[in-house]
């Protein structure tokens, strides 16, 4: 199982960081791997969202996003790549900014040597962080 995860200040409020990591269907505005991105289907809390990305190669996914107050989870429904993939951000508030912790593991429905899987999770975690600041600055300013 190939495993990433991050602790990181963000300068917002938790509010904040929950609406952009749970506006969905913005994602291909910031996540450049993220081409497209629908809510498919709403139960209660809990959403099935379609992604298309691409990332060495283009593949599409659902994932049943799991929304709670400052936490959102999901697991994997369907697609091409994973076999199993889940995952939290989860977030609190500190001195008037939002640490969030986003922690992801996955297999893939292929074979993929251990140090192989464990770098395709994460090799795009630092811009991913990255792009997150970016969108927090771009929405509600620097704090």
């Amino acid at each position: 199982m190939a495993k990433a995860a991050t602790t990181e200040l963000f300068p917002c409020s938790t509010e904040q960081l929950y609406k952009i990591v749970t506006d969905y269907e913005k994602y291909p505005e910031f996540l450049s791997e993220v081409k497209s991105c629908k809510v498919l289907k709403t139960e209660g809390s809990r959403k099935l969202v379609e992604y298309k990305v691409s990332v060495l190669k283009s593949f599409t996914y659902t994932m049943w996003m799991n929304e709670t107050p400052n936490l959102v989870s999901w697991e994997f429904a369907s697609g091409d790549v994973f076999k199993t993939s889940k995952g939290f951000w989860k977030m609190q508030e500190e001195a008037g900014k939002c640490r969030a912790t986003y922690d992801v593991e996955a297999t893939f429905g292929m074979f993929v040597p251990g140090p192989i899987a464990n770098a395709l999770v994460s090799v795009n975690l630092p811009n991913m962080i990255s792009a997150y600041h970016k969108r927090i600055k771009q929405l509600y300013g620097v704090r």
